[in-house]
């Protein structure tokens, strides 16, 4: 890598594996498994591979939304993956996704495991099997995924462009930081019109499409996501805000958001979930002071 601003591409790109910054260990051009490794099984019909970054977080708050809607169907497990650790490149996480990208979902709940990878897949796939929090007018659908697909290809814009550069990049460039910044508030714009008029994103009802966006988004406009509230003035998009608050305000949100979290209070944190008992006997400050 060169930290020199007037760096022209070669003709031929090839592999510096000191590049990528803090996740460095963890990227390469390349696919595949580089361990063998086979994924736990346990008892539930839906089996979770995943950690609780903003794509890992839709799928869990999804899952305890329908649990809490009365979907017993909907019971899993969730195991946690460790992407700093490589734990995604395991034979049998490849197996389930072969983008070797949490999450991952197995449903056992048939003859045959049925593999889903992608969160907007899972959400979309959970939303169908249950019948729930998808609308089914065609045009109430179709607004809801339409929402769900811009948080699906606006995120890489935040995560992978503004929140690298702002936050991971080894070296910080004006350029690209401002470049993305202005992309972000182009989106958080969006968000914050569209909520203007309407209670949800995708309409008067929740649905998977504030599921995606919130983890991202929401994360976002409390300050939470990459320390950047003050740089991006987030207070100021104040529909966003109340959405925010009405979305996080959800008993099912707040333990989505605990579910293979290994980050913050220990109080905050279920590095895996077996059983809905778990939240109250399983967090890090319960299991911590236990392993002393």
């Amino acid at each position: 890598m060169t930290d020199n601003a007037d760096y022209t591409p070669p003709a031929v790109w090839t592999w510096d594996k000191e590049s990528g910054g803090k996740f460095a260990s963890i990227n390469r051009p390349i696919a595949g498994p580089t361990h063998d490794k086979e994924l736990p099984v346990g008892k539930h019909p839906l089996q979770l591979y995943s950690l609780a970054t903003p794509n890992g977080v839709k799928v869990t708050v999804m899952l305890e939304e329908l649990l809490a809607a009365g979907h017993s169907g909907a019971e899993y497990d969730a195991w946690l993956i460790q992407i700093g650790e490589g734990d995604q490149f395991s034979s049998g996480f490849v197996e389930v996704n072969p983008n070797s990208k949490i999450p991952a979902l197995n449903d056992r709940s048939g003859p045959e495991p049925i593999r889903v990878f992608e969160s907007g897949a899972i959400l979309i796939y959970l939303a169908e099997k249950f019948g729930a929090f998808l609308p089914t007018s065609p045009a109430a659908r179709a607004e809801c995924l339409s929402w769900l697909q811009w948080q699906m290809g606006s995120a890489p814009f935040l995560g992978g462009g503004f929140g690298h550069f702002y936050a991971y990049a080894p070296v910080k460039y004006e350029y690209p930081i401002n470049r993305y910044a202005m992309e972000v508030k182009r989106q958080l714009d969006v968000l914050d019109r569209r909520l203007a008029d309407n209670e949800f994103v995708a309409g008067p009802e929740y649905t998977i499409a504030d599921m995606a966006i919130w983890p991202w988004y929401g994360a976002l406009a409390k300050g939470l996501l990459y320390d950047a509230g003050e740089f991006l003035q987030v207070q100021d998009y104040k529909n966003v805000q109340r959405w925010t608050e009405a979305v996080y305000a959800r008993p099912a949100v707040k333990r989505g958001r605990m579910v293979n979290r290994v980050m913050g209070e220990p109080s905050s944190q279920l590095h895996e979930r077996h059983d809905a008992s778990d939240f109250d006997t399983k967090t890090q400050d319960k299991i911590a002071p236990a392993a002393k």
